[in-house]
């Protein structure tokens, strides 16, 4: 599989979890609640993922909360970057007529 292939993965399985998220967000009318459960689910699953990987986790600790928190931050530093050359329209703002 090329690296091309790999992202494109990725990507896709994001965007299942963005869809799920933003189904959840409508149900719950609270983005910042889904936002917060997400962050949560994250974490429990990169944890999980870091035991998975790992000979003695707690050794590697330190080092794998370093390595998760650039991951995390960097992703967020593109994305944020990215709504603020495409800022999000909200659905109220999208049913307005123009004036």
């Amino acid at each position: 599989m090329s690296e091309a292939e790999k992202e494109t993965t990725i990507f896709q399985l994001a965007d299942q979890f963005i869809a799920l998220a933003n189904e959840l967000s409508g149900k719950e009318k609270d983005v910042s609640k889904v936002g917060t459960a997400m962050r949560f689910a994250a974490s429990r699953f990169n944890a999980f993922e870091a035991a998975l990987k790992s000979a003695d986790l707690a050794a590697e600790k330190d080092a794998a909360l370093e390595w998760f928190t650039k991951e995390y931050k960097d992703m967020l530093n593109d994305n944020l970057e990215d709504h603020i050359k495409n800022p999000p329209v909200s659905q109220a703002e999208k049913t307005e007529e123009p004036a």
